[in-house]
């Protein structure tokens, strides 16, 4: 395969110079014939010239690269370097003709035989690379026999696409238009193919064209776009609805038909992932020994992979589950080869067993995702989230003073503010913690609190695919319920620029959008499995659980926010800890070991006043 790859290129390299030699030397002697009217004088030798201005052109086309470009996919880029290489060749041309001109050989040579020389030569040689470009082109034209393919984005991301259905003639698209809504787009032509008019106009251009497919092509959406593409979209009959991936691909500039996939329900409440002071994210982590805790789940095996992103000198991975983090280790080992990676299997309740890895590793940052998440079952049992949110974030936090680590960032939670549930009371206790350990210490301590994050194990929109799945029906709690989304690389990337840019002592928030109603997620993702709700999927309504809010909160009453240098990161403004609340907590120690969940109870809205038990 290689050799022949080489050969290739060999062969090439030869057509082209060959191409190049033969049309330079055209160029030159036609040059004469129009200069002198078809015929030239016999003083002249043009056949000594020749030679001349084409050993001097061919070197500088070999520094501009013009015999390792791929002509087949040329664009502006390439013709504007043969530019540039011609012009140089014609300037070297005439200085040597007319300033060194050895011997007197090319005295009386005629200026205008340069001039027109480099016209002829960029036209000849710039045709002649064309010509496999137009050949492609042409072949490319769509046969008519697949899908009908209707493109919503006219800008970069749409072309991309538009020309790869076109250069791959196998695929099973056909680009029929484009639609956009900015108006000095439409009319115009993008690969052949009309910009039809805006997204508005979809249900009318779909009937028109017979469209059986939609592919949506802008990266920049956000929710609130999106949700209005798909409404459009949805009084249509077409079921297949694909959509490009992120910003980043079309920065990158490789958007191939292979990354258009199906358009999801976290493509339509998600976000796009938050741009980043990556310089500030690299100080943070670079060269550090970083321990993740609840390394195995959505939360932290991501933070995982982003910190192993910022070449760290350790990532340890810790988790009591020892099956998603051998999952994880495996992951991580496959794509990074650089910073040290340690999977470490424990229970951060493990107060001799945390010690021994804070003294073995030494950890400088640490990132505290571990934690008991699930409302209803933290009702049942109250005990386990009290020890493993308070009394294993205390460890912790007990641990990372005593061995000096530099930053120590707390995953909080929405549902820390104005607590209905143990869950969230166990978690703003931890909050407390985090500030009172902040007070005192060289190390800075501070906790970022933001909302569900779609896709998240136990989360609502793994269920609700679930129960689809299994033909429904899909139980929504309440019809009034409303929840913050995320994506989990976005949640993540804005906790560590939080981690970053924290002084200690913190609370950040993070900007969570516009909250979302769980009844419109249930009803959309029937939608998207091609199917109608309440017509082929009912849904029900289950009736809220013990500790369940209708609506998260983002702030606590007495809390106000202020900016940070970040749009999408503010600080939640409150008072600051006075008193010990460890010595507070370590009533929770006599009722661990025999719960019973109505002391728990009192003891969790003693510490936290604001903690409302719902009935």
């Amino acid at each position: 395969m290689r050799m022949h790859f080489k050969r290739t290129r060999y062969v090439r390299l030869v057509a082209f110079l060959f191409g190049d030699v033969f049309l330079l030397s055209l160029s030159l002697y036609l040059s004469f014939l129009v200069r002198f009217d078809w015929n030239i004088p016999w003083q002249y030798p043009f056949l000594f010239y020749i030679p001349v201005f084409v050993a001097i052109k061919i070197p500088l086309l070999f520094m501009f690269r013009m015999y390792s470009m791929s002509w087949s996919f040329a664009g502006v880029h390439e013709v504007v370097n043969l530019g540039e290489a011609l012009s140089f060749g014609s300037m070297a041309a005439a200085i040597f003709v007319y300033v060194v001109n050895p011997d007197n050989i090319f005295s009386g040579f005629p200026r205008s035989i340069v001039f027109l020389d480099f016209i002829l030569s960029c036209l000849l040689v710039g045709a002649f690379r064309m010509v496999r470009r137009f050949y492609i082109h042409i072949a490319e034209r769509p046969s008519g026999d697949g899908k009908k393919t209707l493109i919503v984005g006219a800008g970069n991301a749409g072309e991309l696409i538009a020309r790869d259905i076109r250069r791959h003639r196998e695929t099973n698209y056909v680009v029929v238009g484009f639609v956009d809504d900015e108006e000095g787009k439409r009319g115009s032509f993008i690969q052949g193919a009309k910009v039809l008019g805006a997204t508005i106009e979809i249900p009318r251009l779909v009937k028109e064209f017979d469209i059986e497919t939609v592919l949506i092509a802008i990266p920049s959406a956000t929710n609130k776009d999106m949700k209005r593409i798909m409404s459009s979209i949805r009084k249509t009959p077409v079921k297949e609805v694909k959509i490009i991936p992120g910003m980043a691909k079309i920065i990158e500039g490789n958007i191939t038909l292979s990354d258009v996939k199906e358009i999801s329900i976290e493509d339509i409440i998600g976000r796009e992932q938050a741009s980043l002071n990556g310089d500030d994210v690299d100080r943070f982590i670079e060269g550090k020994r970083v321990l993740v805790t609840g390394a195995g789940g959505s939360i932290g095996s991501e933070i995982v992979r982003q910190v192993m992103s910022h070449d760290p000198n350790m990532v340890l991975a810790l988790d009591i589950d020892e099956t998603e983090l051998f999952y994880l280790e495996n992951e991580i080992r496959l794509l990074h080869q650089g910073p040290s990676f340690c999977s470490i299997v424990a229970d951060i309740c493990d107060e001799a067993k945390i010690e021994h890895i804070f003294d073995r590793y030494k950890p400088e940052i640490v990132l505290h995702a571990a934690a008991y998440k699930h409302v209803p079952m933290m009702e049942q049992y109250p005990e386990e989230a009290v020890r493993v949110n308070v009394f294993g974030t205390l460890k912790l936090l007990q641990a990372s003073v005593r061995c000096n680590v530099e930053k120590f960032v707390l995953i909080s939670t929405d549902k820390a503010v104005s607590p209905t549930s143990v869950m969230g009371s166990t978690k703003r206790v931890a909050e407390e913690l985090v500030k009172f350990h902040n007070a005192g210490n060289h190390s800075k301590f501070m906790a970022v609190r933001f909302g569900n994050v779609v896709g998240s194990r136990g989360s609502v929109i793994p269920i609700f695919k679930n129960q689809i799945l299994k033909g429904g029906p899909v139980t929504v709690t309440h019809k009034d319920m409303t929840r913050y989304f995320m994506s989990i690389p976005e949640a993540v990337a804005l906790v560590l620029q939080a981690g970053a840019m924290g002084e200690g002592g913190e609370v950040f928030m993070l900007d969570m959008g516009e909250p979302v109603r769980i009844l419109d997620v249930a009803r959309e993702m029937i939608r998207l499995s091609g199917l109608e709700p309440d017509k082929d999927i009912p849904i029900v309504f289950a009736g809220m659980r013990k500790g369940e809010k209708l609506h998260e909160e983002l702030l606590t009453p007495l809390e106000t926010t202020e900016r940070t240098t970040h749009p999408k990161i503010f600080t939640a403004k409150n008072e600051v800890v006075k008193n010990d609340i460890t010595t507070r907590i370590r009533a929770f120690n006599q009722l661990l070991g025999n719960p019973e969940k109505s002391k728990i109870v009192s003891l969790l809205k003693e510490i936290i006043p604001a903690y409302t038990p719902s009935e």
